[in-house]
């Protein structure tokens, strides 16, 4: 999500340019600022997303910040690789404190992005998995489980899930792709989020103001985008407990890339900045 750098190019094959990678827990990566094909329709939930950039092989880290951007909390392990048309990425938060954070995942790609299956792990600082999910996208079903000892809860649940159901790093290229798929200045898709228990919930990336961020004396111009889901909270307020404010600026760019994130670290609510 950051300073991790992936390489991207545009589908009509020009050159791989840089740029940052992933998201934390509900979501990384890079938007498209840029304006991408004009005239093309804004993508509904359950329609894979169009790729305007093409995904390749990655490895870094990038460090994980307090809120207040002050101290250095942990660091993301950051892995992608492109078998043909076959997309694996693996990305590992690790905290100071002992506990992660890792999502697997599986997609194809070429003209659209479409997901596979995946799994999400949540460990304590202990090192045990409290949350362990995992989910089978072709298979519509959802297993694992959440909780310790007798606080334990085991999920395997049948749910129709298409190959629009976008999740983890997913949440990065859907983001860096906004321009060809959004309208009206919002982008919506499936995802499956861990509350602890695994949702299936629609959720949009919106545009907002532009800003700047300030890096090593330097400006950098940046817009924001928010996450959030397409319900509103006053039809089920339970949605904003879930699902609180979770901000991504992006820098102008082709492809565009990640300047900032700023949100919750996965459902336990804990607020993180990774740049």
């Amino acid at each position: 999500m950051h300073n991790t750098l992936e390489p991207h190019a545009r589908l009509n094959g020009t050159a791989l340019a840089p740029k940052p990678a992933g998201w934390l827990f509900t979501a990384f990566a890079a938007a498209a600022i840029i304006a991408a094909a004009k005239g093309s329709q804004a993508t509904e939930p359950g329609k894979p997303i169009e790729l305007e950039y093409v995904e390749g092989d990655i490895a870094g880290l990038s460090s994980i910040l307090s809120e207040d951007g002050k101290q250095v909390i942990g660091f993301i392990e950051y892995r992608q690789h492109l078998r043909g048309d076959a997309l694996e990425v693996s990305r590992i938060a690790r905290f100071t404190d002992g506990s992660s954070d890792e999502d697997r995942v599986e997609a194809l790609v070429g003209k659209t992005l479409q997901s596979v299956r995946g799994r999400a792990i949540i460990r304590d600082t202990k090192g045990t998995a409290t949350v362990d999910i995992t989910i089978d996208v072709a298979a519509g079903r959802i297993s694992g489980f959440s909780g310790l000892g007798k606080a334990r809860e085991t999920y395997d649940e049948r749910v129709k899930l298409s190959p629009a159901t976008y999740w983890g790093p997913l949440l990065g290229i859907v983001l860096k792709n906004f321009d060809r798929n959004a309208a009206d200045g919002r982008l919506a898709f499936h995802t499956v989020v861990a509350t602890p228990k695994p949702r299936v919930l629609d959720m949009q990336f919106v545009r907002k103001q532009t800003s700047f961020t300030t890096r090593a004396g330097a400006r950098i111009g940046d817009v924001r985008f928010t996450l959030s889901p397409t319900i509103n909270f006053l039809l089920d307020p339970i949605l904003r407990m879930l699902t609180p404010e979770t901000d991504f600026f992006m820098s102008p760019g082709d492809p565009p890339a990640l300047v900032r994130f700023a949100g919750p670290r996965n459902y336990g609510g804990q607020k993180i900045r990774i740049e």
